[in-house]
C-alpha cells in the first residue's frame, strides 16, 4: 500500500483537494495518508463497498477506544448516544424513530414552505454586494429543520453558533480551544433541548420532538440522553451539509452560466463538489479487503469526494455534466448510515436554487470566494454576490 503525504490544512489543498485525490487513486483503491495516520479508500469501488460492508462499523470497539480527555467529556457524552456513531441494534431503533418525521410524504409537503421561505429571503436581499451564504444559503436549511423539530426559528442564530462549535471537533484544524468551545456548546445545547422536551411533554405538537417524546414515554425505546442527542444531531446535520452544498453549487453554476435548475443539475453538483469529503469506519473483526488485512478496530477513511471523481465510475469526472449517467454518488454515504436527511436536502437545494435563479437570473460573483479551512468538510468562507 502506498503511503502519501498531504496536510489537510494546507491552503492549496483547502482550495482544491481534487488534484490530491486524483494522484492518490493512481496508487490503487487504498492508500495510507500519513498526515492522518490512517488507511483511506479512494476509489469509487472501494468507498462504496466499505460503506456497505457490515464487517465495518462506526463504533470503535470499547476495549480499543482511547481515553477521553476530561475537558472534552460533555461533547463525547452526547456523541455516545448519536445515531451517526452507533451500530445495531441501537442504531436501528433510533433510525426507525427518526424516519417517522422523514417520510417521503412529509418531505414533499415542505416544498411550498421552502419556496415561500426562499422568496422571502430574496425580498430582503440588500442592495449592492452581499454574502449569499448569510442571506440565503444558511437560513433555509436551519429554519426548515427548526420547523420539523418544533423549536423556535428565532433561536436559529444561537443554534448555529452551538452547531458550528460542535462540528469543529471533526475538522483537521482542531485545537484545545476548539475542544473547550465544543464542550461548552454541547452542555448549553443539551440544556436547551432538555427545556424544550419539558415544554413539548406538557403541550405536544405535530413535530419531531413531540413524536420522539411519545416514543420514549409510551414504549420506553428511547432514553432521555438518546432523545436529546438525536435532536442535536438532526439540527447539526440538518443544515451543515446543505449550507455547504448550496454555497458550492451557486459558486459553480455562476462560473458556468447555468441558471436552469433541475434535479439533474443539483445531483451533478452534489457529486462534483460535495460538502463532506471523508467518513470513517472501523473493522469489527480481522478482515481482508482490497488487498489489505485490516485488524479489528483498525480505521479506514472513506474519501467520498475522491470516489465521486473516479474516472472508473464517471467518464471525464472533472467535467460538470448534468446529463451524466452513472452510479449514485457517495456524497450521502451508504449502507445503514446512508444520510436520513438526503431527500430533504435534495428538495431544499432544487426548490431554493430554482427560486434564486428565477428571481436573480443575473446573479454574479462580487469577489473571488475561497473555501474555508474546515476539512473534512468542504464549504466556502463567504459567497459575495451582486444581483
Amino acid at each position: 500500500m502506498k503511503s502519501i503525504k498531504q496536510s489537510p490544512t494546507d491552503p492549496d489543498f483547502v482550495q482544491n483537494p481534487y488534484a490530491f485525490y486524483d494522484s492518490a487513486r493512481e496508487h490503487g483503491p487504498l492508500v495510507y495518508w500519513e498526515d492522518y495516520q490512517t488507511i483511506c479508500a479512494v476509489s469509487f469501488e472501494a468507498v462504496s463497498a466499505l460503506l456497505k460492508d457490515r464487517r465495518f462499523g462506526r463504533e470503535l470497539p470499547s476495549d480499543l477506544a482511547p481515553p477521553i480527555a476530561p475537558h472534552t467529556k460533555p461533547f463525547y457524552d452526547l456523541e455516545a448516544h448519536s445515531m451517526l456513531e452507533l451500530e445495531p441494534p441501537r442504531h436501528t431503533q433510533l433510525r426507525a424513530l427518526v424516519l417517522r418525521a422523514f417520510t417521503s410524504r412529509r418531505i414533499k409537503s415542505l416544498e411550498p414552505e421552502i419556496r415561500a421561505l426562499a422568496h422571502g429571503l430574496i425580498d430582503a436581499f440588500p442592495s449592492g454586494d452581499f454574502d449569499l451564504l448569510k442571506a440565503f444559503c444558511t437560513p433555509i436549511p436551519v429554519i426548515i429543520i427548526c420547523r420539523l423539530l418544533g423549536v423556535p426559528e428565532k433561536d436559529a442564530v444561537q443554534l448555529l453558533d452551538w452547531s458550528a462549535k460542535m462540528v469543529s471537533m471533526y475538522q483537521a484544524r482542531r485545537t484545545r480551544e476548539i475542544e473547550e468551545d465544543a464542550a461548552q456548546a454541547s452542555t448549553e445545547f443539551a440544556d436547551y433541548i432538555r427545556r424544550h422536551i419539558q415544554t413539548k411533554r406538557a403541550a405536544p405538537a405535530d413535530d419531531l420532538i413531540s413524536e420522539l417524546i411519545r416514543a420514549r414515554d409510551e414504549g420506553g425505546s428511547l432514553s432521555e440522553d438518546e432523545l436529546i442527542t438525536t435532536c442535536i444531531l438532526l439540527l447539526n446535520a440538518g443544515h451543515e451539509a446543505t449550507v455547504h452544498t448550496m454555497g458550492n453549487t451557486v459558486k459553480l453554476l455562476m462560473s458556468l452560466g447555468i441558471t436552469d435548475i433541475t434535479a439533474e443539475v443539483v445531483e451533478e453538483a452534489i457529486r462534483f463538489d460535495p460538502p463532506l469529503h471523508s467518513f470513517t469506519r472501523y473493522a469489527k473483526e480481522d478482515v481482508t479487503v482490497f488487498g489489505h488485512a485490516f485488524r479489528r478496530g483498525e480505521a479506514v477513511n472513506c474519501l467520498l469526494a475522491s470516489a465521486n471523481r473516479d474516472p472508473a465510475a464517471y467518464p471525464y469526472p472533472n467535467v460538470f455534466d448534468p446529463a451524466r449517467k452513472g452510479p449514485v454518488n457517495t456524497s450521502f454515504g451508504g449502507g445503514i448510515h446512508f444520510c436520513v436527511g438526503a431527500p430533504l436536502a435534495r428538495l431544499e437545494l432544487v426548490t431554493a436554487l430554482k427560486v434564486l435563479f428565477e428571481r436573480c437570473p443575473t446573479l454574479s460573483p462580487a469577489d473571488p470566494s475561497e473555501f474555508a479551512n474546515v476539512y473534512h468538510f468542504h464549504g466556502l468562507k463567504a459567497l459575495m454576490v451582486r444581483r
